[in-house]
């Protein structure tokens, strides 16, 4: 075994997958290697179920399959799932007390595809509890903390997910992204995730907040891994034809997306973006007047409308004989009781308004499509985030630009309104500021997915590479 192979951490998926094919790295010596670092950087409470032993026995089973010529897509390589996924032999908890634990009876879709392609399941993820949230702060499994900095959260909701594919405990983890779970957890961890067009990405097997916004997505330390991924999750294994930078437009948002930002995340993000026109893109003012209005009148009704039949139906699905109430009633965050405690009296949203946040959905999809249309642009380019991770504890109210903003609805603000059009996004890490890291947001035009993560390829190649974190005391240099 060739000795920059010896353990495989430093590789991302395609990577793990040559050193395997020429016969310089096995799974099962990558699988040991990646237990060896899960154990050490056990303070930072990336997972909320390892399965070591099961992952040693796939491991050597895919040895033994590569061995007899079989190939697969991803034969080999270890996925962490976020704690929402539901996976055979496994429990699916939803991060919250009430499903904490329980195991499930059969592979969600997703997961299917992926033990099809050849993955190996290493364990669950941590969570915000019920994915309503960004901060993982989470009050029964526990804080996930950012191996930048460990007083850091992670983002979320599959703040596990972010945080594990930074430390190089996994090369890639599946999480799922309502508001932005994906993508800002990528965004604060320094690593690239992909939000797919609603629809895409099958949510059979997923604990739902409300499907008409629901999408799982994948996050890896680079676009190419994340193409991967999308081809196994999603069937469409279409090339990525990655275009000359001369030949992007690229939206560059007039209003929202660009204000009230961080002072080091502004100037980082207009340092990208000289980099991306000095490379030949071109840069087109977007004025998107209206947006962040429209989604901010869609996203919370059409959740707390959505939560409650679609919660009761998956619970329905796993005969466990729980009631919502019950669910409800044993929420144990804070910020996620505050949250549920309206539905838990029976507050619920009532159907008019319901049917007033969908039809303003529809007009904040004719607004995103008018304006791609208009301008004949690409993509649209903003900061995933306004600020670097908060910490620890922040969970309500965290301190930006000597202002105090809440935290949930800041962070997202910029993921928010692509998430309630349906749009395809992506994060890719861009670098540090105060040591902590900063992510790029690219939003596509509905049904783009491929071509968006081709643009992301492009822009990735003429952004500085993203070092690993320094990781806890005791975790192996990767």
């Amino acid at each position: 075994m060739n000795a920059p192979y010896a353990d495989g951490a430093t590789l991302g998926v395609l990577g793990l997958l040559a050193a395997m094919e020429q016969g310089d790295l096995t799974s099962a010596a990558l699988v040991d290697a990646l237990i060896a670092r899960t154990e050490a950087a056990a303070t930072l409470n990336c997972y909320v179920e390892f399965d070591a032993e099961g992952l040693r026995r796939q491991a050597r089973e895919a040895d033994a399959r590569r061995a007899r010529g079989q190939r697969r897509p991803l034969l080999g390589i270890p996925i962490a799932l976020k704690d929402s996924i539901q996976a055979l032999g496994l429990a699916c908890g939803d991060g919250t007390r009430a499903l904490h634990g329980r195991r499930c009876r059969s592979d969600a879709e997703l997961v299917r595809r992926l033990r099809g392609a050849g993955a190996l399941i290493s364990g669950k993820l941590g969570m915000h509890e019920l994915a309503i949230g960004i901060t993982n702060n989470n009050a029964v499994t526990g804080a996930v903390r950012n191996p930048w900095d460990p007083t850091r959260i992670p983002g979320g909701s599959s703040g596990g997910a972010g945080a594990a594919v930074a430390a190089r405990l996994i090369p890639a983890a599946i999480g799922t992204d309502t508001g932005g779970s994906v993508r800002v957890p990528a965004a604060l961890c320094g690593v690239s995730g992909f939000r797919p067009t609603v629809g895409r990405v099958s949510g059979a097997g997923l604990a739902p907040i409300a499907t008409t916004r629901d999408t799982a997505g994948p996050l890896a330390r680079g676009v190419a891994d994340l193409a991967l991924l999308d081809g196994v999750l999603s069937g469409d294994t279409s090339a990525l034809v990655v275009p000359r930078l001369a030949e992007l437009r690229l939206g560059i948002p007039q209003s929202h997306f660009w204000d009230g930002l961080d002072r080091d995340v502004a100037g980082l993000a207009e340092q990208a973006l000289s980099t991306l026109r000095s490379a030949g893109a071109q840069l087109v003012p977007i004025p998107l007047p209206g947006v962040a209005a429209a989604s901010d009148e869609v996203g919370f009704v059409i959740v707390m409308h959505e939560f409650v039949r679609d919660m009761q139906a998956y619970l329905a699905q796993q005969g466990d004989c729980i009631e919502l109430a019950e669910l409800l009633a044993q929420v144990q965050s804070r910020d996620v009781k505050a949250i549920v405690e309206p539905l838990a009296r029976g507050e619920f949203v009532s159907e008019s308004d319901y049917r007033k946040a969908l039809a303003t959905r529809a007009r904040l999809q004719s607004m995103y499509a008018g304006a791609f249309a208009e301008s004949a642009v690409d993509a649209l380019v903003f900061p995933t985030t306004p600020a670097v991770a908060a910490r620890i504890g922040e969970d309500d109210f965290f301190r930006l630009g000597g202002r105090m903003l809440p935290t949930f609805p800041t962070f997202i603000r910029n993921t928010d309104p692509g998430s309630n059009a349906g749009l395809p996004g992506l994060s890719l890490p861009l670098g540090l500021v105060s040591g902590l890291p900063v992510g790029l947001a690219l939003d596509g035009p509905a049904g783009s997915d491929r071509r968006l993560l081709a643009i992301g390829a492009a822009i990735e190649a003429v952004l500085p590479p993203m070092p690993a974190p320094p990781g806890p005391e005791g975790i192996p240099e990767a």
